[in-house]
């Protein structure tokens, strides 16, 4: 059917998964169906007909209807994990008569009308997010190639400050990479069912995508500590400090997905682990990426604060005051990119704006990796002084010409 080809397209939404941890509801539904199923079916085996003179329960490949007494009218809605595929919810009644269960009255293709074109349209609106989106990593994967080849090339920009802006570019390449690497696996046929498909290399992509998606939360969460570290003037670039940044970034993810891969061998070896609403080992990803954005949006609150407190003149000398001011807004624009947004989605059902969330990390993640590389290195004063020393040192070894050029300023970012 198309609405499980369209249900693939979600499955390239590794990022999306890792923050709601749950399946597309096209493919969602078949697994709630199978769940219900088996569900009925135990119960049937179990406590088999408590009534002496009546109707089994038993699932009529649709629902699970419950026993009932001969001459008992029993009721029912349509399935709740159809909802995503009706467009209007009816009852269904069956009698029990001495014959059994009488045929659904009325039939369920009346009472639970489906939507016709809901196929056409997910399928045109997944087409659309993954055109938006794979610009967006694409850009966001050469502008950070840039980015980090500037910052190792020239040597005066070697400090731990952009050491640590270099490993949160990596980290947003190989974020970005493991989404077309996903595209590529999943979707190299169009006759696969993606709802059930289940292969050693899809397995890897998504482990790779998990880690990926981890290290840059935890490379955020660094940024983020870093930032409050020079603030509270606490922090004076130590390299035992950042090869501790370096164990929490890299070190932290991989200990998490180790743990969720043996999980899910052992316990939970079904699909292509990429199924995780009901799985209970899904929060050992899940919970360290949720614990690292309340964290992240903390830090945020408490570099706000102390930021007003330096600014306020009555509190700090004239000639500290353009520092201070200047740092307030390079945090301020960096901050926000700092996963802060998903502390809006994050702590709501499932089902509460989905279509914001897709949007939300998608299409606007998509080019976050692009906004971090125009603001921490192609804006940044000190890398445009340095790009500008080493233009002005080509032109007089080859050429014998003393360009006139402003005088060099302070970095625009000074973390």
């Amino acid at each position: 059917m198309k609405g499980t080809a369209v249900c693939g397209a979600a499955f390239a939404f590794c990022m999306v998964a890792a923050i709601l941890g749950s399946p597309h509801p096209e493919c969602d539904y078949l697994t709630q169906f199978e769940r219900e199923k088996r569900k009925c079916e135990k119960q049937s085996l179990e406590y088999g007909n408590l009534t002496k003179q009546g109707c089994n329960q038993t699932w009529d490949t649709i629902v699970c209807w419950p026993e009932a007494n001969t001459g008992e009218t029993v009721s029912i809605s349509c399935p709740s994990y159809l909802s995503h595929l009706l467009k209007s919810q009816g009852i269904i009644y069956r009698n029990c008569t001495v014959n059994g269960w009488s045929n659904p009255y009325p039939p369920y293709y009346v009472a639970c009308v489906a939507k016709n074109d809901i196929a056409d349209e997910e399928g045109s609106y997944f087409a659309t997010m993954k055109t938006i989106y794979s610009i967006g990593y694409g850009t966001s994967i050469v502008s950070l190639t840039i980015a980090v080849a500037i910052l190792l090339t020239f040597r005066r920009l070697h400090c731990a400050r952009n050491y640590i802006h270099v490993q949160l570019f990596i980290t947003f390449i190989l974020k970005s990479v493991s989404v077309f690497i996903k595209d590529a696996i999943l979707f190299a046929s169009e006759d696969t069912d993606h709802c059930s498909f289940s292969t050693v290399a899809c397995k890897v992509s998504m482990v790779f995508c998990n880690y990926c998606v981890m290290t840059n939360f935890f490379w955020l969460l660094v940024e983020a500590l870093y930032l409050n570290s020079l603030l509270l003037s606490s922090f004076h670039q130590d390299r035992k400090f950042f090869w501790w940044f370096v164990l929490l970034g890299w070190g932290f993810p991989k200990f998490f997905i180790v743990v969720w891969i043996i999980s899910r061998l052992y316990f939970e070896d079904t699909d292509c682990w990429d199924i995780n609403e009901t799985s209970e080992y899904w929060w050992i990803i899940k919970g360290p990426i949720v614990t690292s954005i309340a964290v992240n949006f903390i830090l945020f609150l408490n570099i706000i604060r102390i930021l007003i407190q330096k600014l306020d003149p009555r509190l700090i000398q004239f000639n500290n005051s353009f520092q201070y001011r200047r740092l307030a807004k390079s945090t301020l624009l960096l901050i926000p990119l700092f996963g802060t947004h998903y502390m809006v989605f994050n702590f709501l059902p499932q089902h509460v704006s989905e279509s914001a969330r897709l949007f939300m990390e998608l299409c606007l993640g998509s080019f976050q990796g692009f906004l971090v590389a125009v603001l921490y290195c192609f804006l940044n004063q000190e890398v445009q002084s340095e790009i500008q020393r080493k233009w002005i040192g080509w032109q007089v070894n080859s050429y014998g010409i003393v360009p006139v050029v402003a005088k060099d300023s302070q970095a625009d970012t000074p973390f």
